[in-house]
């Protein structure tokens, strides 16, 4: 079937390159014209000054510029309710066929049904293509049909079912640049960010699907050997910074694992498996909906946290006393990013240390992260407060100084976020009270806990709901 002129309406897939929604519209239309919204009822929560905005900003500006250069029509940008905007344009612009990306997330999945229903009620095509995963829903589950909750298994088979992908899968499709024209239309277009309430901001990590792809081609070349020695250390920050890029989608996944899944290196195969845990909890979301809200492990429902708000603010505000755990939160709050090893001890402390509801946390992270992915972040903070779907055993408790010592032993990543402790000679950085005198701190905070003291109400706390559960 050939669709005279289709609409590609792009969401979490911010490229040309190897985006399954544009080369089906390319392959099967005469003309394709291209739209992004930003949805009204999503920004209303958001800060003026979310990186977000900014990073969806640049990687729009980038589209912009390749179809330009190629004088090829836009992405048109607009703001509203996408149920509103959407319509419209498929009237206004005659538009006889639609397409997306599937989104996994479940407000996500609603808008679209709703989508499709109105396609479908005014005799609009409507296609929705997988993309920003290998495997999705149930394309991974046990042999009885029932979803996976063992991280292990699933990426055994998952990796399985990788091997049995035919090459062309990873191989984009031709783009047809010429087909791509402008839309007719009456909408107001956004065409700067203040437009619409929010200011631009400079992220560390560019957004744009240039930015990715060159970013992705120098980890690939120059650190992915090395990966899985360097990960967990902040002080040289050896991670990858490629999750924003995947979470808006200026990376193809397929790109990505394509070139990984030929490369037998420890490293390699630890970085694919950082994208299989990502998957894995896509799943779990999808499956499980109620972990949105509640524990995945229904036997720590109703946990009577303590939810000290001073302790919370201490925390957020990188001021508990306890170094590596400011560092972490005091890099979050002025980049939008955190090491990921940082992400489990910061969470780690919240929860085990300072008894504070794991959902506290995690929306915290949700208002502050660049690479902010609902269901990745649902999971991890589920994995350290030990409620979640294959989750630390509760008594596995992120003593913040032996990590503190283990992974930033001469305290390189602590001093780069806490000028305050310059003065902190080699190792006894990680507990500077103990080895110097106050004048030399510059008001650095006194440690508002006692580790021991809490690590043992954690325990009596958790160990209540374990033997419940029995």
């Amino acid at each position: 079937m050939n669709n005279r002129h289709s609409l590609v309406w792009f969401r979490r897939d911010l490229r040309f390159t190897n985006n399954n929604a544009l080369s089906s519209a390319l392959t099967q239309s005469d003309q394709v014209s291209c739209v992004f919204v930003f949805d009204e009822d999503i920004l209303k929560s958001l800060q003026p000054d979310d990186r977000r905005l900014s990073f969806i900003w640049e990687s729009l500006e980038d589209m912009n510029r390749q179809l330009a250069q190629i004088k090829a029509g836009p992405v048109h940008i607009f703001f509203g309710k996408p149920d509103q905007v959407i319509p419209h344009i498929l009237s206004n612009s005659k538009i006889d066929a639609l397409y997306v990306n599937h989104d996994y997330e479940p407000d996500a999945m609603d808008r679209d049904k709703k989508i499709h229903t109105i396609c479908k009620d005014s005799g609009v095509n409507f296609y929705s293509s997988k993309d920003q995963v290998i495997f999705e829903k149930s394309e991974i589950i046990k042999n009885d049909g029932t979803p996976y909750k063992v991280f292990t298994a699933y990426k055994n088979k998952w990796l399985d079912g990788l091997q049995r992908l035919p090459p062309d899968y990873f191989r984009p499709s031709t783009v047809t640049w010429e087909k791509v024209k402008p839309l007719s239309h009456s909408l107001e277009a956004v065409t700067t960010l203040s437009q619409i309430g929010f200011k631009q901001v400079k992220n560390i990590i560019p957004g744009g699907e240039r930015a990715g792809k060159n970013h992705w081609g120098t980890f690939f070349k120059t650190q992915i050997k090395d990966y899985f020695e360097n990960r967990n250390l902040p002080g040289i920050d050896k991670t990858s910074h490629l999750s924003p890029y995947l979470r808006f989608g200026n990376l193809s996944i397929r790109d990505v694992v394509g070139k990984l899944k030929d490369d037998d290196s420890k490293g390699a195969q630890t970085f694919l498996s950082e994208l299989i845990w990502r998957e894995f909890f896509m799943m779990i979301l999808f499956h499980f909906p109620h972990v949105l809200s509640q524990p995945f492990n229904s036997a720590y429902d109703g946990m009577h946290w303590q939810n000290r708000r001073d302790w919370f603010g201490a925390w957020c505000d990188g001021k508990t006393g306890f170094p590596i755990v400011d560092a972490g939160m005091r890099q979050l709050n002025e980049t939008g990013f955190m090491h990921n090893r940082l992400r489990m001890i910061t969470a780690s402390f919240l929860v085990k240390h300072l008894h504070i509801d794991w959902r506290w946390g995690e929306k915290y992270f949700a208002q502050r992260l660049l690479d902010f992915e609902l269901s990745s972040n649902n999971g991890n903070w589920q994995w350290a407060a030990g409620t979640g779907v294959d989750a630390a055993p509760y008594f596995r408790i992120f003593n913040p100084l032996t990590q503190s010592r283990k992974f930033d032993a001469q305290g390189a990543y602590i001093k780069r976020w806490l000028p305050e402790l310059h003065a902190c000679v080699g190792s006894t950085i990680h507990e500077p009270f103990k080895y110097h005198p106050t004048t030399i701190l510059n008001n650095y905070t006194i440690p508002i806990i006692d580790l021991a003291k809490e690590r043992k109400i954690c325990l009596e706390m958790y160990n209540y709901f374990s033997v419940r559960k029995k």
